[in-house]
């Protein structure tokens, strides 16, 4: 049986999830001086949640960032069962995650001691 032969894996749909992640200081990672790391919002399409994730450290570590922690909220469809309010521009910037499948940094917050 060759590849072709093969029947076809359905493919499923790229979803975009809402991450949540801490990053720890690393040099050249162009945080302020005395920050002690950071925290992230973001936005990361994947298959699964699973995916969106290692698409989302693999390329924060690329960008000279150390990832500690990344908490996944679910897609939109989820937040907004579990009673989130998602506003106009957040939803933009999901669309735009889905559209060029992407990974999208919605906010940096740096923290201090």
């Amino acid at each position: 049986m060759t590849d072709e032969d093969a029947p076809a894996k359905p493919k499923r749909p790229q979803q975009v999830y809402t991450l949540v992640v801490e990053v720890g200081r690393k040099a050249g990672d162009g945080l302020p001086d005395k920050a002690t790391g950071a925290g992230l919002i973001i936005y990361a399409s994947g298959v699964d949640e699973a995916e969106a994730v290692r698409e989302t450290v693999a390329i924060l570590k690329e960008a000279d960032l150390a990832p500690l922690d990344v908490a996944g909220h679910g897609t939109l469809d989820e937040r907004l069962k579990a009673g989130d309010e998602v506003g106009e521009d957040e939803r933009a910037l999901m669309q735009r995650a889905l559209d060029e499948n992407s990974v999208i940094v919605a906010e940096m917050t740096p923290f201090f001691d």
